[in-house]
């Protein structure tokens, strides 16, 4: 009498774990992007306050200008503790660059971001006039990363 087979061979087990270790190469980097651009997520929710300061300062004001509308300055909020634990302090702010502009600079947090730590994000406002609305460009050093 033959004796039936049970089991697995030992080449069918490494094949197995080979497509696995395939799988999982490709899966990790996925995965990592995935996670910081999560985290990336916080740097630009915290640019919602000053984005939406930037457009309520412009319709009342009529004017970018940095005397009216500012960091701190004509309804647009100053950097808050809140958004220190995710945005460089320094970097957090409103730049005035003229009657019909602006330009909202964040920087992620080195140590708490990853690998999304110093990367800027960069939101610049234009109008073409009074009583027209921002048009708003996002751009800085996550937008090659894909974070943005």
């Amino acid at each position: 009498m033959k004796k039936v087979q049970q089991g697995f061979t030992l080449i069918e087990l490494m094949i197995v774990i080979a497509i696995i270790g395939i799988l999982a190469a490709i899966a990790l980097p996925a995965y990592q992007t995935y996670i910081n651009k999560a985290k990336f997520s916080e740097v630009v929710l915290a640019s919602s306050t000053y984005k939406l300061g930037a457009e309520i300062c412009f319709q009342e004001q009529g004017t970018l200008i940095a005397a009216n509308c500012d960091n701190g300055v004509g309804g647009i909020p100053a950097l808050t503790a809140a958004d220190a634990g995710v945005v460089a302090a320094a970097s957090g702010n409103i730049s005035a660059s003229g009657a019909l502009t602006t330009t909202i600079t964040m920087i992620g947090l080195a140590g708490e971001l990853g690998q999304a730590a110093n990367v800027t994000y960069t939101l610049q406002g234009t109008s073409t006039g009074v009583g027209s609305p921002l048009i708003w460009t996002k751009g800085g050093g996550c937008l090659a990363l894909g974070f943005c």
